[in-house]
């Protein structure tokens, strides 16, 4: 068994080439890699952080587990209803309330009296609050004083009471 291997195309002819401006051609031909400027490249594709390929991993990880949850696993529940239709008390009491917002939402402004308004409501001023707070904190001392950071003392009498001998020595005098 033989094998042929296809002729390779020939290359174009001179003639067939494409013609190139002779201003350009001298261009091309004056050209030096000097001239050009360095630039710096820059990256732009940012990587993920390790905290942003953890937390895809755990979400990847939780969504795997929805899908492959086994719902054979699961008890079989009865559902009760919990909200009941309202009875006859509740659909009066309802219709009464309402009665009485329909009331007061058309109630007539103009069969009213005008009315001066005065408050009687004084607020203390700076130094009586700064007063107070001082009082509380001396009672709140009061109160949370500890005993047991007492040490104990011995008293005694530097100025003791004459002897009867020294006032009758005095009386004498």
């Amino acid at each position: 068994m033989s094998c042929t291997v296809p002729a390779a195309p020939a290359p174009p002819a001179l003639k067939d080439l494409p013609k190139v401006a002779d201003d350009l051609k001298t261009q091309l031909e004056g050209f030096k890699p000097s001239n050009l400027k360095n630039a710096d490249t820059q990256e732009k594709v940012v990587l993920p952080s390790a905290e942003d390929v953890a937390a895809e991993k755990t979400e990847k990880a939780l969504i795997e587990g929805i899908e492959r949850f086994d719902t054979s696993k699961l008890k079989h529940t009865l559902t009760q209803e919990k909200n009941p239709l309202p009875d006859k008390e509740a659909v009066q009491l309802e219709k009464t309330h309402q009665t009485l917002l329909n009331g007061v939402e058309h109630f007539d402004k103009s069969t009213m009296k005008h009315t001066e308004t005065e408050e009687k409501v004084v607020l203390p001023d700076k130094e009586v609050i700064e007063q107070e707070k001082g009082q509380k904190n001396l009672i709140s001392g009061i109160e949370n004083f500890d005993n047991s950071k007492l040490k104990h003392a011995e008293t005694l009498e530097k100025n003791p009471l004459p002897t009867k001998e020294i006032i009758d020595q005095e009386k004498s005098a």
